[in-house]
């Protein structure tokens, strides 16, 4: 992502403009790194919890960076998109922080920001779907609905919580686990669809997606590990009780 800032422009604006970068950038690169730790380092470890701990000021440096310079380029879509790494950083930091089965004003907050979130790139969807060739800024306009779907679906996880009020067990590890693994995803693929910000002996490089694809993989695997395994040995350890009771 780069700013063009015209020479003449006030010293203020210049360094202004020089901060943001440097937190976008940093963050991404500090990010990338924690993120990649803390989803391999074991669960629960020292080493995970100090690489999340990094990763989530890193994403938020990176997203509200991009929230704010993305839209002078313009490149509407990545400045929605920082919103949302943002969001689920911050959601995913607030769910280890509550105790069990708490819950409080945030959640609320943070369901509100995910159905306006979800609005702007709906949006986005609509105006560049009107455009010539279907394209906004640059990028697709279907992304916009894509990417308007999923985070639907994470407020209505955050109304659900709400409802719930709070989460405790395999479901408030869960919460974690998809909303720090899927901020890393994208800031994964946010790397390799922005060659400028390449080193040029890989610049362009098509294998520069698969890290991006690797996370989501390992994603998938600790929600069926968190999730889908307990339950089914919980399943397991009910059938014998309930022969016992039916004979």
């Amino acid at each position: 992502m780069i700013v063009q800032i015209p020479t003449d422009a006030p010293l203020l604006l210049k360094a202004a403009a020089g901060s943001v970068l440097v937190l976008h950038i940093g963050g991404a690169s500090l990010g990338l790194a924690t993120g990649s730790v803390a989803i391999l380092a074991r669960k629960g470890g020292g080493l995970h919890n100090l690489a999340g701990r990094v990763f989530f000021g890193a994403m938020l440096s990176m997203g509200l960076a991009a929230a704010v310079t993305a839209p002078f380029i313009p490149d509407r879509v990545s400045a929605v998109m920082g919103l949302f790494v943002a969001y689920l950083a911050a959601t995913a930091w607030a769910v280890v922080r509550r105790r069990p089965g708490q819950v409080g004003r945030f959640e609320g907050w943070a369901m509100l920001a995910a159905i306006g979130i979800s609005a702007a790139f709906f949006s986005i969807g609509l105006i560049g779907g009107a455009m010539p060739g279907g394209v906004i800024d640059h990028e697709p306009s279907q992304i916009g609905f894509v990417a308007a779907a999923i985070v639907a679906l994470a407020a209505v996880s955050d109304f659900r919580v709400l409802r719930a009020g709070g989460l405790a067990g395999p479901r408030r590890v869960a919460r974690h686990l998809w909303r720090m693994s899927l901020a890393l995803a994208i800031a994964w693929g946010s790397f390799a669809a922005q060659p400028k910000a390449q080193p040029e002996a890989i610049r362009g490089a098509p294998w520069l997606i698969i890290p991006a694809l690797v996370v989501v993989g390992l994603m998938a695997f600790w929600m069926v590990r968190v999730r889908i395994v307990p339950a089914l040995r919980r399943a397991a350890r009910t059938r014998p009780d309930m022969a016992g009771a039916a004979a």
